[in-house]
């Protein structure tokens, strides 16, 4: 037992470390290449933060055979990275959802339309004729998953004033290849560090008596979760909030992604049909979580209660809920 959850700490500790820096030579690299700000924080950032959920995601259905482990480290960490816009906004003065570009609605609004999805997946897989042993789900959603990278991209273009969207950063060979080489040994570590994590956590799970599902959720979603949670509060230090809201928003849009490509690697069958409807709750919230994000962009609230802004203060009351209703 003492040794699970060493190993557990010390693979969270690398995944934290190593994310940081991955988010932080990730950055570096698109500002070398001139990549566009809007592919930084939507496509450069999001699938830098969210790789620990990747990789933990695929060593779950692989390597451990867990899949309600899997579920619920990629669901959980959705539902923890809007409980992140809570913690930011106790540090701003004024509401965050009133700070930040109103166009960030088209990430939520793709970010529900893929959990409503996973959500049927989960209630009617099971009835469902696979191809091969893929649900139809996992299709609909890496199509969807498309649709939402074009969309996003195409509002960020629309929306950006006096933004070039190629960048003009300076291409130094020299410097570009020591960004891509530290940049690909911390990869490296958080792809040995989270391949490890679920067999520590599926051990921890069973000699506790919490179930697959409660600890992914819990445990697994925060742990690899920590990048998001520190380049959001990086962020919010040099005053970059637009950039905090999209690789949240964004990594909830990759994270759904990665239940598909999990489907992918679970050759038993549907992931969706073997994991437990518990994980309807996290859908659930999740939902509700994102639509008052949405709400708060769009009425962009002025006044605080207890240093928190109404929407985020629900957005915390929900998560709370959700975590005590699991089992």
């Amino acid at each position: 037992m003492i040794i699970d959850i060493g190993g557990f700490l010390f693979c969270a500790a690398l995944i934290t470390f190593s994310g940081t820096q991955l988010s932080k030579y990730g950055n570096r690299l698109a500002e070398l290449t001139g990549l566009s700000a809007a592919w930084i924080g939507l496509i450069l950032m999001a699938t830098v933060t969210s790789l620990p959920e990747l990789v933990t995601g695929l060593s779950s259905v692989i390597v451990v055979g867990a899949p309600n482990l899997a579920a619920g480290n990629i669901l959980g960490s959705c539902a923890f990275n809007l409980l992140i816009l809570s913690v930011l906004d106790v540090m701003v003065k004024r509401p965050i959802t009133s700070l930040v570009k109103t166009s960030h609605l088209v990430a939520g609004s793709f970010s529900i339309m893929l959990l409503a999805v996973a959500g049927v997946a989960i209630i009617i897989a099971p009835q469902m004729p696979n191809l091969l042993w893929v649900s139809p789900f996992t299709p609909l959603l890496v199509l969807l998953y498309v649709a939402a990278v074009r969309g996003i991209f195409i509002q960020e273009q629309a929306n950006s004033t006096g933004e070039a969207i190629v960048g003009t950063a300076p291409r130094n060979g020299g410097e570009l290849k020591k960004a891509l080489s530290i940049y690909s040994i911390h990869a490296l570590i958080v792809i040995a560090a989270a391949l490890f994590l679920p067999y520590f956590g599926e051990n921890i799970a069973l000699q506790t008596g919490l179930s697959d599902s409660f600890f992914g959720t819990l445990f697994l979603a925060i742990t690899t979760s920590l990048p998001e949670l520190v380049i959001s509060l990086s962020a919010l230090r040099i005053g970059a909030l637009d950039m905090a809201m999209g690789n949240l928003l964004g990594s909830n849009v990759f994270n759904i992604f990665i239940l598909a490509i999990s489907d992918l690697f679970y050759s038993t069958g549907s992931l969706y049909a073997a994991i437990s409807s518990t994980h309807l709750l996290s859908i659930l919230a999740s939902i509700l979580m994102t639509a008052i994000v949405a709400l708060g962009l769009t009425i962009r609230p002025q006044k605080k209660v207890w240093r928190l802004s109404l929407d985020t203060l629900a957005i915390l009351i929900i998560y709370i809920l959700m975590m005590f209703t699991l089992e």
